[in-house]
């Protein structure tokens, strides 16, 4: 079957394949892992349990080194205790040591345990939540909240059937007292808050997405991550009326996405996103897609198509929008991810996606701008890393998600 461009606004890939072997189960016969960047940092020290801080030196991309999570001046705290308390938490607990302790915190778990969050958990700036060495759902309840925040690590957790909340009071962080909005059941909401490392969760069937950036975030870096079993996973920026997410950068790096993935991976709105050594697997309605002038550079990301069926296809809006299209001249009512700031007065596309040193498999395809300069991230000495080559990409994310760590050993 021919690849065929479709130029809608957003190029949008549509992508298919059964999930037929579980790359990462433990004990399989599954080659060597090749360790991607962020991996290579840490995962060799067998004593990383008493050197937890060395992760914070391993964070790539536009979140950069978390510099200022570590040092002799950071609180541990070890969560004992699954209950939840959103107005009163009790000493060992997830929530009272977000909320309650104040300064550089790092926060473990002392065993495997289940954690039903009766509200939202407001995370607070220079906290570094570390999973490592138990297994922590973050499960059936509220789920967590990034809120004008910075300097925050969210490491190791497996984030499943987040719940929609109500409006009500919840202990925020420095113990302060807040009236919190309802929210909608994403795993992780980061809300106008800079310099955020999400890396080794494992996130699946939440009410609304997996993780939301909006509101003027930046300096964002989601990476190793597994998205499975969900339909909108990754929003990258608020509204299309919401022009501060211009400034917005986010790095999605080494995560596996699927099976059973729909669409969103991510959604790009205004600002600029590098989608880079990605597995993309198990799709059906998009891949990446955006809106309202966004630049998207996908590098070096494995792509897999169906056996039969469509390559490459364009999306639809979830609702019906009503806009006045420059490019019409009239009112219209449509359906397709078009709208009229995404043109030029004289009718040309103004948005910038790029594909450099994607692999396609089966045939998968999509071709990017055209008469665009391709936008490089400029990362810093800080953020800047090594991109593999595509072919390996199934290896580097072979371990996305929450990784089984024994304290005694190689994690």
């Amino acid at each position: 079957m021919a690849c065929q461009s479709l130029w809608h606004f957003t190029l949008v890939i549509s992508i298919l394949e059964a999930f037929t072997t579980s790359m990462l189960a433990e004990g399989s016969n599954n080659p060597p892992i090749m360790f991607n960047a962020v991996d290579r940092c840490w995962r060799g020290n067998p004593g990383w349990f008493e050197q937890r801080q060395q992760l914070a030196m391993c964070s790539l991309g536009f979140a950069g080194k978390m510099k200022n999570n570590v040092g002799e001046n950071v609180t541990s705290y070890v969560v004992t205790d699954p209950t939840d308390d959103a107005i009163d938490p009790k000493p060992g607990t997830l929530r009272y040591g977000v909320t309650k302790l104040t300064g550089k915190i790092w926060i473990t778990f002392n065993h495997d345990m289940h954690i039903k969050l009766v509200k939202p958990l407001l995370v607070g700036s220079f906290t570094a939540i570390d999973g490592r060495g138990a297994s922590v759902h973050i499960a059936r309840g509220g789920c967590f909240m990034l809120d004008r925040v910075t300097n925050v690590i969210i490491h190791g957790l497996r984030f499943h059937h987040c719940r929609a909340q109500a409006s009500g009071k919840v202990m925020g962080p420095s113990s302060k007292m807040m009236r919190l909005g309802a929210t909608d059941g994403d795993a992780i909401r980061v809300v106008a808050s800079t310099k955020v490392w999400i890396d080794h969760n494992t996130l699946y069937k939440c009410m609304d997405g997996l993780i939301d950036v909006t509101l003027g975030s930046t300096g964002i870096t989601i990476s190793n991550n597994w998205f499975r079993d969900h339909d909108k996973v990754m929003l990258l920026g608020h509204a299309d009326d919401f022009h501060d997410d211009k400034n917005m950068k986010v790095t999605v790096a080494f995560n596996h996405f699927g099976p059973n993935c729909n669409q969103r991976m991510p959604r790009v709105r205004w600002g600029y996103a590098h989608v880079v050594n990605n597995l993309y697997q198990g799709w059906a309605l998009y891949a990446i897609g955006g809106s309202m002038n966004p630049s998207i550079k996908s590098e070096a990301n494995l792509f897999v198509a169906p056996e039969s069926g469509n390559k490459e296809r364009t999306g639809k809006y979830e609702s019906r929008n009503r806009v006045r299209s420059r490019r019409l001249g009239r009112r219209a009512t449509i359906t397709s991810r078009l709208h009229a700031s995404d043109y030029h007065e004289d009718g040309k596309k103004s948005w910038n996606f790029h594909s450099v040193r994607d692999y396609f498999e089966n045939g998968a395809c999509f071709k990017s701008s055209e008469g665009q300069a391709r936008i490089k991230p400029n990362y810093t000495n800080d953020q800047i890393f090594p991109v593999a080559d595509a072919r390996v990409v199934r290896s580097l994310t072979r371990s996305a998600g929450a990784l089984r760590c024994r304290a005694d050993s190689r994690c």
